[in-house]
């Protein structure tokens, strides 16, 4: 990130809402914790009902993904037909399976360059899904790909993702 880049805007170069700024915020809370930098809030009628970052590292919990961490952290909302889950990274399928299950209607990326994750089976189930493209998320992720490439095949279930995804250097 050199100076005077503006990391706020996406593809359309309009600012960033304040709920991608959130996730962001919860990515950078789980870095400096140790772990992996995805970040997610949950939103209803324009306010955070839950917020979440990656926490497999930092509780030995294969399940905590910063989307679940979220759903969890907003606890039991009656219907999530009326919301709009964010996350710095497109969702896996263990969190697409849960934006299925429950329903939730809208899901707001910050970026699939460093991992397509399930975008497709998320629109197959009749989710609308949007990618800002972000260059904050996509060189957030990029840097820790890059320093803990181990720690990120084990997160994503693969062996060797960087030689795949041509990231390794």
């Amino acid at each position: 990130m050199g100076s005077g880049e503006n990391y706020s805007t996406g593809i359309t170069g309009k600012p960033m809402d304040r709920f991608m700024l959130e996730a962001i915020a919860e990515a950078k809370k789980g870095l400096a914790e140790g772990g992996i930098p995805i970040g997610s809030v949950l939103v209803r009628k324009g306010e955070i009902v839950g917020r979440g970052h990656n926490r497999r590292v930092q509780e030995k919990n294969p399940m905590k993904h910063a989307e679940i961490d979220c759903l969890i952290n907003a606890g039991r909302t009656g219907s999530y037909r009326d919301t709009v889950l964010y996350s710095t990274l497109m969702p896996c399928y263990l969190c697409a399976g849960a934006v299925v299950q429950f329903k939730i209607p809208k899901v707001i990326v910050g970026e699939a360059r460093t991992f397509g994750g399930a975008e497709s089976f998320m629109r197959q189930n009749g989710v609308e899904v949007t990618n800002l493209d972000l260059r904050e998320c996509v060189e957030m992720m990029k840097q820790f790909i890059k320093e803990n490439p181990k720690l990120w095949d084990e997160d994503i279930g693969e062996q060797d993702s960087q030689q795949i995804n041509g990231l390794r250097r």
